[in-house]
């Protein structure tokens, strides 16, 4: 749909009696609802008010007592959202229902992730940029329900397919009904993946998003993750996109793949007379992701268990690093050539969302082109077993990575006063909800004995 009047046209031309509309909060979580035929047309030509309680509570609903923006000293008011046509999809699993997603504005906006990442879009364009991005995610896939899982606390849950067994065509061919559903469902709603495919994990799969313009990525990426959990439930099982589920099994990540092009629509990141064809632009581009990572980790890392993930030799970096096609690094340098020199930041997980991750992997490589940054000497060998300075070391909690998220200069330049107290709050607030919790661990180490 090229506007919302397009998208009236098809609704008054249908005579649709609603639609579904949705807006994504901090945590990266789909909120929305069912309209009816008029205040459809009126959300498309006006945009509607949604309670801003959405941006004050947590993934479980709990309000947030650490927030300014909103809380119950502002009385928990309406915020103004806009409708994008460009979002616009029909859901092949609700029976093909018109679906348009949203974006907070007016005062909200400062803290909208879709609109963190398009500010940080309209700064490349400014600086002469087009920029393209792609994520692969990785996600279990359960024998359970949402009822089986809390009977059984979480506890001995049934994955699909049992053992380690990567690549496996024989895992996918006995469950060929699932893997098609994903890509049939995935590519009805302009969400094409590249591949899909089993990795090493009981019942988990790796997906490869196509890449797109960044905000298209972003908003492809997100619908990715709800709409695979809804078809999953829709067949008896359950999805995870948690960063690490057991401690026996690797963790989930959520690869995010960057690229720059010029004004003219030529790689800014390949230039055949340079060392492995990495021009000026993109050694700088990784000279800022490196240099800022400690600084963003928690939008990379934005649970409590994302750092469950985070320990060496899980495939999941622990430093600022980087290397040319090494997968033990933080930053992964791509040699695809003019068409797809690209980096791939290495240390999102599954759960991150992916406005914020792409907004904080996007804005450090442009912060670094804009200082020209130099990176360090790309890492040979395993990156795990080498030594490297203190400014590049990740912090170890994601308590330290909010507090550094806070008070980094460069964050609250590039995103604004606004998000950064905001997304710190949130994330402190996640850590207390924590410190809270009593553990298996601490109940099988202390009970009896202590």
């Amino acid at each position: 749909m090229k506007s919302n009047q397009d998208i009236i046209d098809l609704i008054k031309r249908g005579h649709l009696p609603y639609i579904k509309v949705g807006v994504f909060d901090i945590d990266g979580v789909l909120r929305g609802k069912y309209v009816g035929h008029d205040k459809a047309i009126s959300a498309l030509e006006n945009g509607f008010g949604f309670c801003d309680v959405v941006l004050g509570w947590d993934i479980h609903d709990q309000l947030y007592d650490n927030a300014e923006f909103t809380g119950w000293h502002t009385g928990y008011p309406d915020v103004n959202v806009r409708l994008l046509s460009e979002t616009f999809r029909r859901l092949p699993f609700e029976d093909s229902i018109p679906f348009v997603l949203g974006e907070f504005t007016d005062r909200a906006e400062a803290i909208c992730p879709r609109g963190l990442l398009r500010r940080v879009i309209e700064k490349a364009n400014k600086m002469g940029f087009r920029a393209s991005a792609g994520c692969e995610f990785e996600f279990f896939v359960f024998d359970e329900t949402p009822d089986t899982v809390r009977e059984k606390r979480y506890h001995n849950m049934k994955s699909i397919t049992p053992g380690n067994f990567g690549y496996s065509m024989l895992r996918s061919g006995v469950h060929n009904a699932f893997h098609r559903k994903l890509l049939d469902t995935f590519r009805l709603t302009g969400i094409e993946l590249e591949g899909l495919h089993t990795e090493t994990g009981p019942g988990v799969i790796e997906a490869a998003i196509r890449v797109d313009d960044v905000l298209a990525a972003a908003d492809k990426a997100s619908l990715f993750k709800t709409f695979t959990k809804i078809i999953a439930q829709q067949e008896g099982w359950m999805a995870t996109f948690m960063a690490k589920w057991s401690k026996d099994v690797p963790g989930q990540s959520g690869h995010i793949h960057l690229s720059l092009q010029d004004k003219d629509g030529n790689s800014a990141f390949y230039d055949p007379k340079s060392e492995h064809g990495i021009s000026e632009t993109m050694r700088h581009f990784i000279g800022g992701q490196q240099a800022l990572m400690p600084d963003l980790l928690s939008m990379y890392a934005p649970t409590v268990n994302s750092f469950r993930r985070l320990v060496p030799g899980f495939w999941a970096p622990t430093v600022a690093t980087w290397g040319i096609e090494n997968r033990t690094c933080a930053l992964r340098a791509i040699l695809g050539g003019e068409k797809s020199h690209r980096v791939e930041c290495r240390v999102p997980g599954a759960d991150i969302n992916p406005y914020i991750a792409i907004a904080a992997a996007l804005a450090s490589g442009l912060y670094g082109i804009a200082k020209k940054l130099e990176p360090d000497d790309p890492v040979n060998g395993n990156a795990y077993d080498q030594t490297f300075a203190n400014e590049r070391q990740l912090p170890h909690s994601l308590w330290d990575a909010a507090d550094r998220f806070k008070h980094s200069f460069a964050a609250r330049g590039l995103f604004g006063d606004e998000f950064v107290d905001h997304y710190a709050a949130t994330r402190e607030w996640e850590v207390r909800e924590f410190r809270k919790a009593i553990t298996d661990w601490e109940l099988e180490r202390y009970f009896e004995i202590i």
